[in-house]
């Protein structure tokens, strides 16, 4: 009787499975040449040796040679999983609990050199806005502009786009998985609030945040997004240093800055602060006293006056923004302990009122500009400038756990004329007729709207 090779073992992998193949041909060819049953020629054999390899190889190629007894279940899901059906992630640890994820740096972005996002043009773009503007509960009332009537809604839907890079979505995600454990602060004037409740209303689409501090006037705010143990504030300072306001109400006809002291509302909490954005700029454009060393050293708008020296507001918005920066990384040096921290400063952002703002000014543009159509103005130029200088500056001597970068935003904000709420500062003002003086805003933007770029910006200097 003929003599069969034995079948091959269960489960063996595929490149034993060939060499047991192999081995079985040779025997069953020789044993046939044994029994007289089956007489092959040595040309005839070795072909057959060749087929017996290739089948070996293919084996080996197309079929995973791990042992079956040691596979294990796979962590990924299937390819038919969407991904919002996946569990959430677990929220991060308490701030007071991880001092560790504190003062871990940010996700990096690609190793490709910055983007220049100051340099583009505004694209048209059909996509929703990234959050409902009449329902978001940060939006002060004067930014609201479909909640107060205004029926174009064209604004919304124009995109920045960068002319030599792309600059992706706000996520809201990524940004509150990095201010997870952090707290950041908008320091500044109007435009600094403008900015911190665009940012609010883009993180809210994503996770409730809690107001747990707010001032009568609404200038001090705070929330925080237990989810993420994520604190935001907004700290009223339009100098940045310490001043008295102009108020007409109030008998006070000019700013009274004081050089040599800060403004402690907000100064005295910086070893608090892992991330700043300040903002500052529109407020030294008004006539103001300038005081040093207790007594006053010049003004700006008040020399005829008051016989005080006349001296450009360019040269102190640079001297305070110089000041305040020394003092931000003299204070760093010794109350952070080595955790790190970002100061991002925005630049100068333009207002397009189309005459004198205080005489009710409008701004009728319903669109934007056109790259080119409306170059900087020597004001715009100049503001911009001193805040990128002092950003650089800044920058070069700073130490490796903290980060100077600027937030160019003034070429992209002078573009856009049609982004202002205009008359709609007010619920239907036009409701008392034609004849009625309206007042317009054409410096603030609104919600939703061109600030919500300048958080786009952010989370990529954050991520940079």
């Amino acid at each position: 009787m003929p003599w069969f090779p034995p079948p091959p073992e269960q489960g063996a992998p595929p490149h034993r499975l060939g060499a047991m193949l192999f081995t079985n041909f040779l025997k069953t060819h020789q044993q046939l040449q044994n029994d007289k049953l089956l007489l092959l020629p040595k040309r005839q054999l070795v072909t057959y040796a060749l087929y017996a390899l290739i089948a070996v190889a293919l084996l080996y190629l197309f079929v995973d040679p791990a042992p079956a007894s040691s596979a294990k279940p796979s962590s990924v899901a299937a390819p038919w999983v969407l991904e919002e059906e996946l569990p959430p992630p677990s929220p991060p640890p308490l701030y007071q609990a991880d001092e560790r994820s504190r003062s871990a740096s940010p996700p990096q972005a690609s190793a490709a050199p910055p983007c220049d996002y100051s340099d583009g043009e505004w694209v048209p773009d059909p996509r929703p806005p990234p959050y409902n503007g009449t329902a978001c509960e940060a939006i002060k009332d004067g930014r609201s502009c479909m909640a107060n009537g205004r029926a174009d809604t064209a604004y919304i839907h124009w995109r920045w786009q960068p002319r030599l890079c792309d600059l992706p979505d706000f996520l809201p995600e990524a940004f509150l998985r990095w201010l997870g454990n952090r707290h950041m602060a908008f320091v500044g004037d109007s435009l600094a609030r403008n900015q911190a409740e665009s940012l609010m209303c883009l993180l809210s689409a994503w996770s409730p945040p809690e107001l747990v501090h707010r001032d009568p006037e609404g200038r001090f705010r705070r929330w925080v997004f237990h989810e993420y143990n994520a604190t935001v504030s907004i700290f009223w300072s339009p100098f940045l240093v310490k001043g008295v306001e102009k108020s007409e109400h109030a008998g006070v006809r000019y700013n009274e800055l004081f050089l040599d002291a800060f403004d402690e509302r907000w100064m005295s909490q910086l070893g608090g602060i892992d991330a700043a954005v300040l903002s500052a700029g529109q407020w030294f454009r008004i006539p103001s006293i300038y005081h040093e060393g207790g007594g006053v050293v010049g003004c700006y708008g008040c020399a005829a006056e008051l016989n005080h020296t006349e001296t450009s507001f360019f040269a102190v918005f640079r001297d305070v923004i110089g000041r305040t920066l020394t003092e931000i990384t003299r204070r760093h040096e010794h109350g952070r302990g080595g955790n790190e921290q970002l100061v991002a400063l925005a630049t100068f952002s333009p207002s397009h009122f189309e005459g004198e703002w205080n005489k009710g000014a409008p701004c009728t543009k319903k669109r934007p500009y056109k790259k080119g159509e409306k170059e900087l103005g020597y004001t715009e130029t100049e503001m911009r400038k001193i805040v990128v200088e002092a950003a650089a500056n800044a920058g070069a001597a700073s130490s490796s756990t903290l980060r100077f970068a600027a937030l160019d935003v003034t070429t992209l904000a002078n573009m856009r004329p049609d982004g202002h709420p205009g008359p709609y500062m007010r619920k239907n003002p036009f409701a008392a007729g034609e004849g009625r003086p309206v007042q317009n805003d054409c410096l603030h933007w609104c919600m939703p709207g061109p600030v919500d770029t300048f958080n786009q910006i952010l989370l990529q200097t954050i991520l940079r």
